[in-house]
């Protein structure tokens, strides 16, 4: 017999990790699909999603992975669960092993039998890796399909947007130094746009990705470090130095820039924080399989077409420029608009003034 069919609107999305860089994107994406959206995080007095969604269908409530009871109560009623809950770095009680670990099978344990379980997990995931972050996402993704073998598992490689912490971080390294040190400096990277794997994960919720099987998600190019950062020079029109570095001298600059952001109780700006397992991962590229695309487990084969750093990130990096997104010299070399003109400016002119929404340019409103 044939279950009744239920709207989006009618349905509950319980988001973990909702308030984070690709969170927002997921959350405003399922808003705009009709579902009804549960932001469970640590900290729900710090969001604001009201103009996200429309009245009533937007909610933040607490919840802590490291607590099974608040994990229990934000998915006793969520009939799809999305886990986006990762951290680079451990700090304080924010450990691998509790977050990356345990909290994809907790949260499976602990959801409707007939749930929806989408994970976000990374490229790069390895259970032999020497990378403790590496190792706690394949300890993450195994016990999640141990307990839910249909789950849907993402791995994007790097991702970027408005307010991501990677082209944002390089740029405001490059305003600030003008002799970069890179680790890394040719490890490959398939950069992906947050959007698109939003786009990827409402797929996936709207049933329309087969579970139990794991999708790496990866940008249109691939790019080493080294030319990222390039890029990032190119937008933000910055001549600097960069200075590759061997992996031994990265794990080591890696090792004293984690040790002196614990010394200095977490105080020294995000854009120096290092630690020695970062440096780690930086010596593989982080790209998508060959064997994945052979498969199909791609944005491409979801019927993602994936979108190009360059039509995203200028738009959110002019801001490091000297001048901003202000620049004298590019607004003098402007011309009026066609609709508002004085007279046409040539054969091929678009010049309606009729069309136009007030006089002409030189004119007075009487004429």
């Amino acid at each position: 017999m044939i279950g009744a069919i239920r709207t989006p609107y009618q349905q509950l999305v319980t988001v973990f990790g909702g308030t984070g860089f690709l969170g927002r994107y997921v959350v405003s994406a399922l808003a705009k699909r009709g579902y009804r959206v549960l932001v469970a995080t640590r900290l729900p007095n710090r969001t604001n999603f009201l103009p996200q969604g429309m009245v009533g269908q937007i909610h933040q409530i607490q919840a802590n992975l490291r607590y099974p009871d608040s994990v229990a109560h934000a998915v006793a009623k969520a009939d799809h669960v999305i886990n986006l809950v990762g951290i680079l770095q451990e700090k304080g009680r924010q450990r691998f092993d509790a977050i990356q670990a345990e909290g994809p099978r907790l949260i499976a344990e602990l959801a409707r039998p007939d749930a929806t379980i989408v994970n976000v997990s990374a490229i790069g995931a390895d259970a032999n890796s020497e990378s403790v972050y590496a190792r706690s996402k394949a300890r993450g993704e195994a016990g999640l399909l141990n307990v839910r073998p249909d789950a849907v598992i993402l791995r994007p490689s790097l991702m970027f947007g408005p307010s991501d912490n990677t082209l944002n971080r390089f740029a405001s390294l490059v305003r600030m130094l003008p002799v970069l040190p890179l680790a890394g400096a040719d490890t490959g990277f398939q950069p992906v746009f947050a959007g698109d794997v939003a786009a990827a994960i409402v797929k996936a919720v709207d049933g329309a990705v087969p579970g139990g099987r794991v999708y790496e998600l990866g940008g249109p190019e691939i790019k080493t470090l080294r030319a990222l950062v390039e890029y990032v020079c190119e937008v933000t029109e910055r001549k600097r130095v960069i200075l590759p570095l061997p992996n031994a001298a990265a794990r080591a600059q890696g090792s004293v820039l984690g040790l002196l952001d614990t010394l200095t109780l977490g105080l020294m700006p995000d854009e120096f924080v290092m630690t020695k397992d970062q440096a780690i991962l930086l010596e593989r590229d982080n790209v998508v399989s060959e064997t994945a695309l052979r498969e199909g487990r791609t944005l491409e084969g979801l019927g993602i077409t994936p979108t190009t750093i360059e039509a995203i990130a200028p738009s959110y990096l002019t801001r490091f420029r000297k001048t901003g997104q202000f620049d004298l010299n590019r607004n003098a070399t402007q011309t009026k608009p066609d609709l508002l003109a004085g007279e046409s400016r040539d054969a091929t002119s678009d010049f309606k003034p009729d069309r136009a929404s007030g006089p002409a340019v030189g004119q007075s409103s009487s004429h």
